[in-house]
């Protein structure tokens, strides 16, 4: 089974269950008593873990994954840069007090110091890393700061 992240639709995941059924099953069920079971962070590796052998079992290397991965990530940097521009009139700026500022939004959350030509941003609380202080990012920060003075 060759891996193209265009073709996980439904009936790709159906077959693979169909093929691997058991295996599915195992790992459900093995999924489900770790988590009942273990209440540390061990928890959340051997999940993981059991994740990826599954994947492995399917054919599919860390290549793959490495792709599916940075597929997501770059959904999730679109979707914040939609949101930045239509959230821009809902936008709160902050000053921290510490020589930093956030600015939040009802999805978004930036956090940088002024003048540091970079912001921490957070889509929906999930980590989008550092990015330059460009376009809709610059736009997004200024019109906060802006309606913040007012």
């Amino acid at each position: 089974m060759n891996f193209n992240p265009g073709s996980w639709t439904p009936e790709a995941w159906l077959q693979f269950l169909q093929d691997h059924w058991v295996v599915a099953v195992v790992a459900v069920l093995a999924i489900f008593v770790v988590s009942k079971v273990v209440k540390t962070v061990v928890k959340w590796v051997l999940i993981a873990a059991i994740v990826v052998g599954i994947v492995a079992y399917g054919g599919y290397s860390i290549n793959d994954l490495q792709e599916v991965g940075s597929k997501v990530t770059s959904d999730l940097k679109d979707q914040a840069i939609k949101a930045m521009a239509g959230e821009a009139d809902k936008a709160r700026y902050r000053d921290n007090g510490d020589g930093t500022y956030t600015v939040e939004t009802p999805n978004l959350q930036l956090s940088g110091v002024p003048n540091s030509g970079e912001v921490e941003v957070k889509f929906r609380g999930i980590s989008l890393g550092k990015w330059n202080m460009e376009g809709a990012v610059r736009d997004l920060v200024v019109k906060a700061r802006e309606s913040a003075v007012k």
